[in-house]
């Protein structure tokens, strides 16, 4: 049988690192025991597992579908992307989703108040926010304050990267207006790496994934937001088993290298 490879994601792109991680995942995930043949759930021929998560997530994620997708042949797993209050609101609109990944926790609270979680959600990971530049500076970005005086880009802040931001610029007295502001933190990305900004703030994970792509400009740890990420079956799923096989995944020491690989810290 063909296997169907299907993501939805609208502004994410493939990362130039992406090859060089999904050899190391591949060697991390090497005698997967969360998803191992002796402990499978039987499920019929073409069971499907959609899972909804941030965007910030699409390299670890699709790392992690290909690892499931080669223990459980049978199953097709569907993975969509975008920003964490966007997929909260669809799933407590009534969207379908198996499994529900978010970067802080105010997303995965839309869900609960909506009572669409099966089990409380579990923490993950965590990330931190850097400045991207295009990879030549052209604005000669030097500090998170240079901002002032450049064209930059934030996440709205509806999306949790858009609240971190938003806090970090408080903390550090940063008033300038950003040029614009993006659904998710992939957006924010694809503007910097196109010129079309001189700066932008996304998570550490998206920036060490565009590699040479782009600049970075630390921010400081006093003045940083740690955004903790959260998993959690769907109420109401019809392949809970495999849910909670795939949060398994994520949460097993193998998904956690490939976590780790990509930047993320611990829950």
């Amino acid at each position: 049988m063909t296997r169907r490879h299907r993501h939805t994601a609208r502004t994410a792109r493939p990362f130039p690192r992406a090859a060089r991680t999904a050899l190391i995942a591949a060697a991390a995930l090497t005698g997967l025991t969360a998803c191992s043949s002796d402990e499978n759930t039987d499920v019929g021929e073409d069971a499907k597992l959609t899972v909804f998560a941030a965007s910030s997530l699409t390299q670890t994620f699709g790392t992690l579908e290909e690892a499931f997708e080669k223990e459980r042949p049978e199953v097709d797993v569907v993975v969509s992307f975008d920003s964490s209050t966007t997929l909260a609101e669809q799933v407590s609109q009534g969207a379908p989703a198996d499994v529900i990944a978010t970067a802080d926790q105010t997303s995965m609270q839309i869900v609960a108040e909506a009572e669409l979680l099966s089990a409380d959600p579990a923490p993950f990971a965590s990330n931190t926010l850097v400045v991207v530049t295009p990879a030549d500076n052209p604005a000669g970005m030097q500090s998170l304050g240079d901002l002032d005086t450049a064209d930059f880009v934030l996440c709205d802040p509806a999306a949790p990267c858009g609240a971190a931001s938003a806090q970090i610029l408080d903390t550090a007295n940063i008033t300038a207006p950003a040029k614009s502001l993006e659904p998710n933190v992939a957006a924010v990305l694809n503007k910097v790496r196109l010129g079309e900004a001189d700066a932008g703030l996304v998570y550490v994970t998206d920036a060490q994934a565009a590699g040479d792509d782009v600049a970075t400009v630390n921010i400081p740890a006093g003045g940083n937001v740690v955004n903790p990420y959260y998993i959690a079956a769907v109420q109401g799923s019809p392949e809970p088993d495999l849910a909670e096989e795939w949060i398994a995944l994520v949460s097993s020491q193998a998904g956690q290298r490939v976590l780790q690989e990509a930047g993320f810290g611990p829950p």
